[in-house]
This record gives structure tokens, sequence and C-alpha cells, in this order.
């Protein structure tokens, strides 16, 4: 089967109020507009001011309002009101606390959100770049904007820890230096084969200063305005944690047992590690392992552009072979395009295809400055987590069910721990179907699995005030002895580590989500698979799995089993 061939479903109440939710939300929120390829809103920039997340949390007031006096008639609107009330629900619960106004930190918040925008607009033709210059041009009052809801929490006593006000500020120092992002993005213009009229590129290159001189008073107005009030403790706390680790998850789960499953996992996943270490290195350490992978020219990449070549086939590849065999996947989904991002972070991200799939789902590497050699020994399971069976499956095809579901659950029903459990889960799987046989890519699929383990640790751990493992020395967790346990579980370079370390202690409850969330799939699989018995299909488990969407870890439980009343 490549495409559906059911009849539409005819669009219900509770289908109404959902996609009136989404259109209202969009227009609060034009960079979400950009990240769903939404047309309408490509010029402007979202409110982060007060009164800007004020709109929204009237706007999720009156969803909420409205879902309680609609009533359900069948399956798919009972998985819609289960999943809008917790999501929307959730979300009032964050603003209330304020944390929505306080939103800083090193990955997700407004000084990244505006600048990603960016990189997900058309560039074709000089009108394109016209519409990004007055994009840029938006950007002092996104900023100024923030800073208002900034100062307005740092008076509740809200500031986000200093750790991560002094690493933004050097993040807009290397957005606005000589060879930063706001300097290179008018040198590399062009529409299509040929450069930009002359009365563009003036206009893109005035719009790209005006933003970098934002982006320089936003770190100065760090510098001298918020650093001294932010606090040196990383900890948020038990009781916000909960909060946030119920939004990233869509479930609530006891934390600490999760920690000290956490711990647990770490122990097995390192266990696994000397085993195949042995087959690659004998009488070698992990170390030693990974180090002669390193050397080896079977799994070395020259430049990026040999980098996203290997990429495009290796996702082309997954999709020739599952499709029709354990995924249903339809023909606009057998698309995903690979590229270079043009930031230089080191992160790899899936953006996911407008609804016309007229831009296609799309796999990023931002490579860091000065890197021109890949191992593929450790990123083939990350082209599977980004590309299919990971989220290009999961997120297009459901963009693509326009006869079963409406576009707010299509679109915008995104759930961390549903997401990034399932992109791990597709990991797993693909090492389940025999592709992660090879010596190398077995140690590249643990070595990751050991840093989303380890995350869970660290991130539960100093958060919620358990204690640290007594290979750092037990008692409290300080950030020695997390950077101890992580790069003691994880083998990537220091920079890129150093950051990830940032990005649990200033983004709370998101990285263990991953690992907890392929845990819960996994239950969730086991679950079935024992109801079921020898009629179990794991390719139906898929298809209904997916068919349901992002919605948080509960509903979709509920939703699989049946049990959603």
């Amino acid at each position: 089967m490549t495409q559906t061939s059911s009849p539409p479903r005819p669009a219900t109440e509770i289908d109404r109020i959902a996609d009136e939710h989404l259109a209202a939300f969009v227009a609060l929120s034009p960079i979400t507009a950009t990240y769903l390829g939404i047309p309408g809103y490509e010029e402007l920039l979202d409110d982060f001011s007060p009164a800007g997340h004020e709109a929204h949390a009237i706007l999720r007031r009156d969803t909420l309002a409205r879902l309680d006096s609609a009533t359900p008639v069948d399956e798919i609107d009972r998985v819609t009101l289960s999943a809008m009330r917790e999501r929307l629900g959730l979300a009032e619960e964050v603003y209330v606390a304020g944390l929505d106004e306080m939103s800083l930190n090193v990955i997700a918040s407004p000084l990244q959100e505006v600048r990603g925008c960016l990189d997900l607009m058309a560039t074709a033709t000089d009108e394109d770049w016209g519409v990004i210059a007055r994009r840029l041009e938006r950007v002092p009052t996104a900023l100024d904007q923030w800073k208002e809801s900034l100062l307005a929490a740092a008076d509740k006593g809200r500031v986000a820890p200093r750790r991560q006000v002094d690493a933004c500020i050097r993040q807009c120092e290397d957005l606005t230096g000589p060879d930063g992002y706001f300097a290179a993005l008018p040198e590399g213009a062009s529409a299509g084969e040929g450069s930009l009229a002359e009365g563009t590129a003036t206009h893109l290159r005035s719009a790209a200063e005006t933003a970098a001189e934002a982006y320089r008073s936003l770190g100065r107005w760090l510098q001298d305005e918020l650093l001294d009030r932010a606090p040196e403790p990383d900890a948020c706390g038990p009781e916000d944690y909960a909060l946030l680790s119920r939004s990233f998850l869509g479930a609530e789960v006891d934390l600490e047992e999760t920690y000290h499953w956490g711990v647990e996992e770490v122990a097995r996943i390192t266990s696994e590690m000397e085993e195949v270490a042995n087959r690659i290195s004998p009488g070698g350490s992990v170390k030693d392992a990974i180090a002669a992978l390193e050397g080896d020219p079977a799994y070395q990449l020259h430049g990026t552009d040999e980098l996203k070549a290997w990429m495009q086939e290796r996702a082309d590849e997954a999709i020739g072979h599952l499709a029709g065999t354990h995924f249903d996947i339809p023909d606009p989904v057998r698309t995903i395009e690979c590229l270079i991002a043009p930031t230089q972070t080191g992160g790899i991200y899936y953006t996911g295809p407008s609804e016309d799939f007229t831009r296609p789902g799309r796999m990023w590497w931002s490579v860091p400055k000065g890197v021109t050699e890949f191992g593929t020994w450790k990123e083939l399971t990350t082209v599977y987590h980004e590309g299919v069976p990971g989220h290009h499956l999961q997120v297009a095809q459901t963009v693509f069910r326009s006869e079963l579901l409406n576009r707010w659950r299509r679109m915008f029903a995104w759930t961390s721990g549903h997401g990034e459990g399932w992109a791990l889960y597709a990991e797993r799987l693909m090492a389940e179907l025999g592709y992660m046989d090879d010596p190398g890519h077995r140690m590249g699929l643990l070595d990751s699995q050991s840093l989303r383990a380890a995350r869970v640790v660290i991130d539960i751990g100093v958060h919620c005030g358990f204690e640290a493992p007594q290979e750092v020395g037990g008692g409290e967790w300080t950030y020695d002895k997390a950077w101890q346990y992580l790069t003691t579980h994880a083998n990537q370079g220091e920079a890129w580590l150093r950051f990830e370390l940032d990005r649990y202690l200033g983004w709370p409850g998101q990285a263990p989500s991953y690992k907890i969330g392929e845990r819960l799939w996994m239950q969730l699989r086991d679950e079935v698979q024992q109801r079921q018995g020898a009629d179990f299909s794991l390719k139906d488990f898929h298809r209904r799995a997916l068919d349901i969407g992002g919605v948080g870890l509960d509903t979709l439980r509920q939703a699989v089993l049946g049990e959603l009343g």
C-alpha cells in the first residue's frame, strides 16, 4: 500500500474546534506557521512580550471551554478531545507557573527560534529574499519584546540559571561575528542560478545588519541587566521538574523509579558496549574500539559533499527496504531531502514537510566550524532516527492522513516523549531487523543509547536532587559530577558534550523524554503483543500507532488499547 484509499471522514464539531485553534495559534505565532509550512505569515515574528504570552493563554482557555461543551462522535474525536485537553491544559499550567516568560536557554528559547525560522523560508527568487529581508527587519522588535518578558519574570523571582545566560551571551557573539550567521547570510544568497538583483541584495545586507545589531544589543543587555540577577544553581527543583516532565512526555512517571531505571540502563548498555568492543578490538576497551573505528577508512567520509550524499543514500535505502514490509509508506512520504544546515552547532535534526508536500521533510546536519571528517559507524543510527523509520515516517505520514485527521492532529500534535521516543524505538527496531549487525554500526547504536540513558540520570538527578551514583562519588550532584558521568558514558567531542550538558541544565525534562519515551513505546508494543498473541502483526501495530499522530504518551496508550471513554 503506497497511499490511502479511504474516503474522507466528515469534519465534526471537535475537528472544527481543533482546526480553528490551530489557525488562531499560528496567527499569534508566525514562527510556528513557518515551521509547519502554513503560508501567509512569512514576514512576521511572534510577540514574545507578556501580552503575547497572555494572548496564547486566552486562546487556550477559550478552546478548552469550547471542548468542554462538545460531544465526540467517534474514536477519532475521542482521541482529539483527550489530546487537546492534555496538551492545552499542561501548557496553561506551565504558563501560570511563570515558565513561559522566563524562557531562556541554549537551544529552545526566543533567541534560537527567531533565527532558526529563517532556515525554512523559501530562497528561490528575489521576491523570496525580499520576504526574508522584511522578516529580518522585525528582529529588533521581537527581541525587545522578549526582554520585556524576561524582566517581568525576573521581578517575580523567575530567572534562568547564570550558566544559561552566559551561554546565550556567547551565542549572540557567535551569530554576529565577522564569520557569523548574519554576515554569511547575504553573502551566500542567490536566486536560482543567478545573483540577486542589486536592490534586493542591498536590502538583504541592510536587513541582516539590522538583525545582527539587535542580537549584539541583546547580548549586551543580557550581560548588563540579567546576568547579575541569574541564580548560580542549575537545578529547577522537583516541583517545576515534575510539571516539565509531564509536558515533554504527555505522561506522568515516577521520577525516582525512572532515575534508578536510568542508572541500571546505563550499566546494561555499558556491558553490551564492552562485548561489542571485544569483537572490534579483541582484548581492548570501548575507547580502544572507538579509536579503531575512527581510524578505519571503511567508515570515513571526507567533506560535507560526501556527508550529504551518504545521508541521502542511506535515507533513501531505508525507505526502499521498509516500504510495504514493516510499514505502509504513502508515496509523498517516500521523499526526504538531506541537507547541510547553515548553522555550525553540531546538531542533527529533522523538519517536517509542508501540508501539500511542496516542501519535503528534511534531515539537517549542522556541521561545526573546521570539521571535515565524519565517521559513518556512529551516524547510521542517526539517519534512522531522523529519517525512516524515525521522525520522517512518523511526522510526514501523519501530515499525509488528511482523510482521517484534522489539521491540529496532523500538523501540531507533537509531544517530545512521543516523537523522540518513537525515533529511539526506530533505531532499536532497525537493530532488531538486522540493519545494525555490523560491529561498527552496532557500537554506534549503543554509543547513542548510552548518551540517551546517561542524560536520564543527569537530568532527573540534578533537577530533582536525587543522590548521585557512587561512580562519581555519590552525594549531591554538581556540575563536575555531571560532567564526569557524561564523559564516562558518552564518546562525543568535548565542545559537543559541553553544549549537551548545558542543554540538560537549561531545558529540564526534555532530554530524558527520548529514552523514557522509548521505554513507554516498548511497553506499549509488548502489551499489545501480549493481548493479541498469535494474531499480533508488527506492521499493523506500527500503522495503528502512527495513524494516531503525535499525542501525549498516556493518550497514545489509551487510544491504541481502545481505552478512551
